[in-house]
């Protein structure tokens, strides 16, 4: 049976000063780097054969601390980055309203497309999926990546909640695809008493 986790990375400056990160690299704060060694420290996170990171800075860290902890390989893959924000990286949404207007979704900002976000994170899962089969899989990514890559593997998962940095959300191959087992995991916050972001 194969098992793949998804955690978000943890907590960075620009999350909490709501700033659109996108492919920008942004480092962890002090807090982030908390998060990080609780989730890395919680033996409830799972026995794991190997970790695939982004190799964005922040999502490196976070995984080079699980990693550190669990004592096993780290690989980073580039097909793992967050999505490209385009011209709003680095903006908050009061500057986005103040350049382009409240409307400024409508407008060609320079997203990546959804399904190049799909393409790339399918071609992950199907590769990790056939190299690692019956194995268990840690992948350390970016909230909006792991969204959609879940929202393309099972159409029907209830996903209302955004993903908290250093959650685990772990799903399970099955005969018709992918279940997912648990969603959204961040006890380890509750726990050491971190900002949930």
């Amino acid at each position: 049976m194969t098992k793949i986790g998804f955690v978000r990375h943890g907590v960075t400056q620009w999350n909490k000063e709501g700033r659109a990160q996108g492919r920008s690299d942004v480092p962890l704060d002090g807090e982030g780097l908390k998060q990080a060694r609780s989730l890395a420290e919680r033996p409830e996170v799972g026995e794991w054969d190997v970790v695939y990171s982004s190799d964005l800075l922040r999502a490196k860290q976070t995984a080079e601390i699980l990693t550190d902890n669990l004592g096993i390989q780290l690989y980073l893959d580039s097909r793992l980055r967050e999505r490209g924000g385009g011209l709003i990286e680095g903006t908050t949404e009061e500057e986005r309203v103040r350049k382009w207007g409240p409307e400024w979704r409508e407008l060609d900002v320079g997203f990546e497309p959804h399904d190049s976000i799909i393409t790339r994170g399918i071609s992950f899962i199907e590769e990790i999926s056939a190299k690692h089969h019956d194995r268990n899989v840690l992948v350390v990514s970016h909230g909006a990546f792991i969204k959609h890559l879940l929202k393309a593997l099972m159409p029907d998962l209830e996903m209302d909640e955004s993903l908290k940095n250093t959650s685990l959300t772990c799903l399970v191959k099955c005969e018709s695809g992918w279940d997912c087992d648990l969603y959204n995991w961040t006890e380890h916050l509750i726990k050491d008493g971190s900002i949930q972001m």
